[in-house]
């Protein structure tokens, strides 16, 4: 009798330990799955703003990421052209870890609308990027 038991419990017993031992995955950690938070940016000016004409050379803009920052960071391209032209007047691409990030547009011509345009680049993920942009002028 003694034996059946030992048989119908220690057996299965010994069988499951040795099972739950095996190496079936699980676990993890780190390694960036894809689940990085799409990037949302605001500007100053505002996106998509058209701002009144002014007197002054140097135009300032500041670049914000309201979502949380990829681990990476960021590559921003800031470019101004005249409405209308593909031929930048002003152009700088600069990588950030941190928010804000203020850029001074400078060469903007007087008396015509200007189109600035701001892409922003994860570093960790490629395809999560956005672009904004808006118009200004110089009296």
């Amino acid at each position: 009798m003694k034996r059946i038991l030992v048989k119908a419990f220690v057996v299965p017993m010994i069988v499951l330990g040795i099972a739950s031992c095996s190496d079936k995955g699980g676990g993890g950690g780190g390694g960036g799955g894809g689940s990085e938070e799409n990037l949302v940016v605001t500007l100053n000016p505002p996106a998509n703003s058209v701002q009144p004409a002014a007197p002054q050379t140097d135009f300032l803009l500041t670049v914000s990421i309201t979502s949380a920052m990829p681990p990476q960071g960021v590559t921003i391209e800031v470019k101004a052209a005249q409405e209308g032209s593909t031929s930048n007047f002003y152009s700088q691409t600069t990588s950030a870890t941190t928010t804000p990030t203020n850029f001074t547009i400078t060469g903007t011509p007087v008396g015509v609308v200007c189109v600035v345009t701001v892409t922003v680049t994860s570093k960790t993920k490629a395809t999560n990027t956005v672009t904004l942009s808006y118009r200004y002028s110089r009296k």
